[in-house]
């Protein structure tokens, strides 16, 4: 899957680098420059080794902007799927307890809450096998589909579970609860945001899934071949020495066969000889 990472500057700016992991990894020069405050940076496939977190910058003349805030792109479908449930149960009214439960089989180090379409941060607790995510008194901002993921990496993520629709349905209640949107940013701070969110993409993350399972069956093949060829050159040696003896041994039985008609030669003309001078 293709990645479009835009970096939003000034018109004034010469220059965007984008940054992952802390280092450089490319730049962009607007061209000509003044028409526009943006850049694209393309990541044409989008892999384990791509996820990270990125940042960006931008020059106006000599001088360097701050760094933009952090945008993390998480690969999912690297481990097993967790299921994912709601107490007390998926329609509520304002004002009540709600917890999420992640559940993963196989054991993980870190469980992720996400609510679809919204821009904020997942919710993150640790644990091996579950983890509970309490919401507190809710209200109706809080109705929405949730997902859950379990990790051992911030960036690589398990296969989603599947979607809870989470009700909150009579008065609205108290809205001190419902989530503001971010402050603005400074003018002199850029901005960086993607056109295509990586997310729990499901058929990229079941194709990474057959592709390694696809790696694994590979490489058993391999080990076999070679088991063979290791079969059959220990069989091809035991049979060249096996022919080496059987040649050897009757080798040594015609030098014994020839020596003994010489002896018995020897015999017949020592008696004939015998008899000659009698």
């Amino acid at each position: 899957m293709a990645v479009i990472i835009w970096c939003e500057g000034t018109f004034g700016a010469v220059e965007y680098q984008l940054h992952f992991d802390g280092l450089l990894s490319t730049f962009e020069r607007p061209t000509p420059p003044g028409i526009t405050n943006k850049v694209k940076f393309a990541i044409r496939l989008m892999t384990r080794h791509s996820a990270g977190q990125y940042r960006c910058f931008y020059r106006e003349g000599e001088l360097w902007s701050e760094p933009s805030d952090p945008l993390d792109l998480v690969v999912t479908g690297m481990y097993d799927t967790p299921t994912l449930s709601v107490h007390p149960g998926s329609k509520v009214i304002p004002g009540e307890n709600v917890t999420f439960h992640c559940h993963l089989e196989t054991g993980t180090s870190t469980f992720f809450l996400l609510k679809e379409g919204r821009l904020s941060s997942p919710q993150r607790r640790n644990g091996k096998f579950q983890a509970e995510f309490p919401m507190g008194p809710v209200t109706t901002a809080h109705s929405g589909t949730y997902r859950c993921f379990g990790s051992y990496n911030d960036f690589m993520w398990s296969f989603p579970s599947k979607t809870v629709v989470l009700l909150v349905t009579g008065d609205v209640g108290d809205t001190n609860l419902v989530p503001t949107g971010q402050p603005s940013s400074d003018a002199w701070e850029p901005s960086l945001f993607t056109t295509e969110v990586v997310g729990f993409q499901e058929g990229r993350a079941i194709w990474d899934h057959r592709a390694d399972t696809l790696l694994r069956v590979g490489l058993i093949f391999l080990v076999l071949v070679a088991l063979v060829c290791l079969l059959a050159e220990d069989w091809l040696r035991g049979k060249t020495t096996e022919e080496t003896a059987n040649g050897a041994s009757n080798q040594e039985c015609r030098v014994r066969f020839r020596t003994q008609r010489a002896l018995d030669k020897g015999r017949r003309d020592a008696v004939a000889i015998g008899k000659a001078e009698l």
